[in-house]
């Protein structure tokens, strides 16, 4: 039987009431993003991509950050036009995009 989907993409949308002032993906309108990529997805139609929130993944200095499985690339995004390339790029053309690495 074939794997249900293809792809798992994880947003790390952790939000902290520091007072160290440490970085968080949330200060970086994280959900915002993922809400809009979900949307994409589902604008494509890619049936086979799921995408997921995520509590804090341990990169808060590297945020936002979204990580791809099974391939495990991580990715630092910044806006919608960062989003639409890493759909674009990895998840309907398999290529990694490799400015965005992380």
């Amino acid at each position: 039987m074939a794997d249900f989907y293809k792809h798992h993409v994880f947003f790390c949308t952790n939000q902290r009431n520091d007072a160290e002032g440490k970085a968080y993906c949330m200060q970086h309108d994280a959900q915002g993003l993922r809400d809009y990529a979900k949307q994409r997805v589902k604008t494509l139609k890619l049936k086979k991509v799921r995408i997921n929130t995520a509590g804090c993944l341990n990169r808060c200095a590297q945020g936002p950050i979204m990580v791809i499985y099974p391939e495990g690339v991580w990715y630092q995004y910044h806006n919608e036009a960062d989003v639409d390339e890493i759909i674009d790029q990895h998840l309907v053309n398999g290529q990694i995009v490799e400015r965005l690495r992380k």
